[in-house]
């Protein structure tokens, strides 16, 4: 038996572990998981709490946000880190070009203005400083300069995924001032992301831009300006062939590959067929792909007709696709600010993502048979842990990872309204959604961020700055 004292002991509960769900708790010390067992096995703490049969599951690794777009970096990190805690998340993924942590994006009139990582970093290390929740960066490629610090960026910060927005490529523009790149840019980081070996990572956005400007001309010349003429404009193909073409680039050069927003049976095809020719894949969808039909609102990959639902939700079951990710962004505009009537002129990239993830994973998911709670554990944690070089350290619930937890109740019922949320942004896409299934405590480290008391009209997050940025390790390093 475990005798040793604990600082915090979780009892009666349904625990989430790699092996399955058993009956009982965790213990944890130094903000460590020393025991996970039956009651009787576990130690007494300073600490206890009754999980009253609510579900524990490891803490929720979300691969994807894009803070610092529309304010400075550090606002971001306070307020959406917070947002992120009340959702279950634990571990964040930076996903940042080097102008959202730099500023200055009306300052750069060339290529040549766009800042490195490498000048990046310390304003990145300082902006971080008010983060609730662990997290680290995945930098998103801009430029020829960004590809050659790759092997720099892993040795002194840990760095170890790197994005690219293929839509985004093509000249420097001034109306997308962060990039400047082309496929001889692609290839290079697949060489060099390979050079590195495990765990590193190339990560793309999938989305032929080129071919959704011409759509695009056809849907206006048709008068179209309804919401969704979006996803007309940027249909599944421009999505599934952008992964054809680019995902044998990856395989010629041995580089593992990570592909977002996959929204279409389609993508989903072309993965299967990359992996039976050898190429190493992984892949994300986000919830709202799942929840949401496309006259909701405009983002990038487009939302699709809901008669894709429930193809997606097998897909992500079945193991097909293999991680969750919110892509949050934060506004500060009330919605009735971005939304013109015209999907041309209406801000792109609806707000508050994250606080709708894990939620909806447990409401429309979970809660409705199309996922199980145990399969929502790995696409939610312990895949996105393993991916991207963080397991076995986060991502499940054993001894000697860090203690990163979030209790689940699957009977919690509550109507999402703007009063509900932590985010900046004064409206969210779920508003008036009755969601039964919440996370009512997140734990990082030990720490309790998060607790949601039965009663209370949301959840209380804690002002503590306990966020560290997590340095990852290559294999040939260890």
């Amino acid at each position: 038996m475990v005798k040793s004292a604990a600082d915090l002991v979780f009892k009666n509960g349904l625990v989430v572990t790699p092996g399955g769900t058993i009956e009982g708790g965790v213990a944890i010390l130094d903000g460590k998981i020393v025991a996970v067992g039956g009651d009787s096995f576990l130690p007494e703490a300073k600490r206890g709490i009754d999980l009253g049969g609510k579900y524990l599951l490891p803490g929720v690794i979300d691969p994807e946000v894009h803070l610092g777009g529309h304010r400075a970096l550090a606002d971001d990190f306070r307020s959406e880190t917070k947002a992120a805690a009340a959702s279950g998340v634990t571990t964040w993924g930076m996903q940042l070009v080097s102008l959202a942590i730099t500023g200055g994006a009306d300052k750069v009139k060339g290529p040549a203005d766009i800042p490195t990582f490498t000048q990046a970093m310390p304003s990145f290390y300082e902006a971080s400083r008010s983060a609730v929740i662990d997290f680290f960066l995945t930098p998103i490629l801009g430029t020829d300069e960004h590809v050659a610090e790759i092997p720099f960026l892993a040795q002194e910060h840990g760095i170890t995924s790197f994005k690219l927005h293929l839509q985004m490529q093509g000249p420097w523009k001034p109306s997308w001032p962060a990039y400047a790149f082309d496929d001889g840019s692609v290839y290079s980081t697949f060489a060099a992301v390979a050079k590195l070996g495990a765990p590193a990572i190339a990560l793309m956005h999938c989305e032929n831009w080129e071919i959704a400007a011409v759509l695009q001309k056809q849907l206006m010349a048709d008068g179209r300006t309804d919401m969704g003429a979006w996803d007309d404009r940027s249909p599944w193909f421009t999505e599934a062939g952008h992964a054809r073409a680019y995902l044998y680039y990856a395989r010629i050069t041995g580089c593992p590959v990570y592909v977002i927003h996959v929204t279409a049976k389609e993508t989903i095809d072309e993965l299967k067929k990359a992996k039976a020719e050898g190429a190493v894949v992984y892949s994300e969808i986000g919830t709202h792909y799942l929840v949401l039909n496309k006259d909701a609102w405009k983002i990038n990959v487009p939302l699709r007709d809901h008669s894709t639902h429930e193809a997606l939700w097998r897909a992500l079951a079945s193991g097909d696709i293999d991680c969750i990710g919110s892509d949050h962004v934060a506004h500060t505009r009330p919605r009735e600010a971005m939304e013109t009537g015209n999907v041309w002129t209406t801000v792109s990239g609806f707000p508050s993502r994250v606080e709708g993830m894990f939620p909806m994973m447990l409401s429309e998911g979970v809660n409705k048979g199309r996922i199980t709670i145990e399969r929502l554990a790995q696409v939610a944690s312990e895949n996105p842990a393993k991916i991207f070089g963080l397991y076995p350290r986060k991502g499940a619930i054993m001894p000697g990872a860090d203690a990163d937890l979030v209790v689940v109740d699957l009977a919690r019922r509550a109507k999402i309204t703007k009063d509900i949320l932590h985010t900046v942004t004064p409206w969210s896409i779920y508003e008036g959604w009755d969601v039964t299934g919440w996370p009512v405590m997140t734990v990082v480290r030990g720490n309790v961020v998060m607790e949601w008391p039965e009663g209370e009209p949301r959840a209380r997050v804690t002002e503590a700055c306990a966020g560290q940025y997590i340095r990852r390790q290559l294999a040939r390093q260890s």
